[in-house]
């Protein structure tokens, strides 16, 4: 067995096997299981699941956590078994070093599972095949590289302190030490020791290992692409839903867990959970929403679709119904954009609703907080910023003003003449 921060460990042919999993359990007193190779339950892991529903985490926070911790079980595995209390900073930071250099796993999708793959692609699909990473040329968006993205990466690393630091506060087995350790210069000194206290705080304590993320700004939907989008979609009720999208800014799984109840016509709302807090808040809405929802509502109860104040308010279009989940809608999505040759997601179209809301100069900037459920003003003002089609037109626009500038002939400019008056009292002239 390789020991623990070996200096002998290639990382360049360490091969990461696929073995272990986590398991949705659909249990709400234990949303998700991190199962071993042998398929046992890691309990250090569900101790610390435990732990974050009783803070009031919800059971998507859970899974994002679990991959995290699912991906660093399968590395202390593939480099000889490390237990993962006798994990030591070097097997973090070898770890940190495989995630930003290895490529991702490439995993089949289950669909295409046993089943012989066309040698040649079609010509539609080689023509808009692009590199990983690589912009679209719809929509600017680069898509999905070979490497793990730096927000992964700094996730993970968030993710695993924080496991080990619950850990050590429990005395858990033979932990001694916690293997991804704060940054060198923050971790005597006292967070925030000499901050202003005009300015904003900063993140003064990040992870030795924790990467660079750069900030992101927020894309919209333009509106002519928009246009082309809902065009291509195929029923009403999609339609409906974007509408409902952009109209709101709730979120993607906000907007899916809504009653028939929730819609009230006459006020034009929409009610929705939250998030983060689970509190339901009523959202303003466009009247062609309700239009679109009307139209979607009509022919799917004349098809049987179940009616009533407390049933779903979003289904599926074929038998047996189902209630919409955010798996279908995604895909209903993802088809819409393969016709474009776009890649839009889901939450774009909140952005694009909050870009709207945020650039209405009749509408308070605070106003779009309480609607986009933002904790701090901030956030929300990430939406003035411009977006990258009028950063690029405003550039053109003035290499265009300059070009006019320099073909455009210009008179020479005549020479200034003296003022008479000024003349006669410099030379004592009497003034009539």
């Amino acid at each position: 067995m390789e020991q623990a921060g070996s200096p002998e460990r290639d990382l360049k042919r360490l091969v990461v096997p696929d073995i272990g999993r986590l398991l949705e359990t659909g249990d709400p007193w234990e949303p998700y299981q991190l199962r071993d190779s042998h398929g046992a339950r890691v309990e250090p892991v569900a101790t610390y699941f435990k732990d974050l529903l009783a803070a009031g985490s919800s059971a998507s926070t859970l899974r994002s956590y679990g991959m995290d911790l699912l991906r660093w079980w399968r590395f202390l595995w593939a480099v000889g078994g490390v237990e993962w209390d006798r994990a030591v900073r070097e097997d973090a930071r070898d770890f940190m070093l495989w995630m930003q250099l290895a490529d991702k796993p490439k995993r089949e999708h289950w669909r295409r599972r046993g089943k012989a793959q066309p040698d040649i692609p079609s010509p539609r699909s080689e023509s808009r095949r692009l590199p990983p990473g690589a912009a679209n040329p719809v929509t600017g968006k680069p898509s999905v590289g070979p490497k793990y993205a730096a927000s992964t990466r700094a996730h993970c690393e968030t993710v695993l302190r924080t496991f080990y630091a619950f850990h050590l506060d429990r005395n858990t087995g033979s932990l001694l030490v916690n293997p991804f350790p704060l940054d060198r210069s923050r971790r005597a000194a006292r967070a925030h020791a000499h901050h202003n206290p005009e300015h904003e705080h900063r993140l003064e304590r990040t992870g030795r290992y924790r990467p660079k993320v750069p900030e992101r700004i927020p894309r919209r939907i333009p509106d002519e692409q928009y246009t082309q989008v809902f065009a291509g979609l195929r029923s009403d009720r999609d339609r409906a839903l974007l509408a409902f999208w952009v109209a709101s800014g709730a979120r993607a799984e906000e907007l899916l867990t809504a009653r028939q109840s929730d819609a009230v016509v006459g006020q034009q709302t929409i009610g929705v959970t939250r998030k983060g807090t689970r509190s339901y808040q009523e959202l303003p809405v466009s009247p062609d929403a309700f239009v679109w929802l009307r139209l979607y509502q009509e022919g799917a109860w004349r098809q049987g679709v179940p009616r009533g104040r407390n049933q779903p308010l979003w289904w599926t279009l074929r038998r047996p119904w189902r209630p919409l989940n955010y798996a279908a809608a995604r895909a209903m999505f993802n088809r819409t954009n393969e016709t474009l040759g776009s890649n839009w997601t889901l939450h774009d179209l909140r952005h694009t609703a909050s870009y709207r809301m945020a650039n209405d100069p009749e509408m308070s900037l605070a106003y779009v907080q309480h609607i986009l459920a933002h904790r701090y003003l901030t956030t929300t003002q990430k939406y003035l910023t411009p977006s990258r089609d009028e950063v690029i037109a405003a550039g053109i626009a003035h290499h265009t003003r300059q070009e006019q500038r320099r073909n455009t002939p210009q008179a020479s400019p005549s020479a200034p003449a003296y003022n008479q008056s000024a003349l006669d009292v410099l030379f004592g002239r009497r003034l009539g």
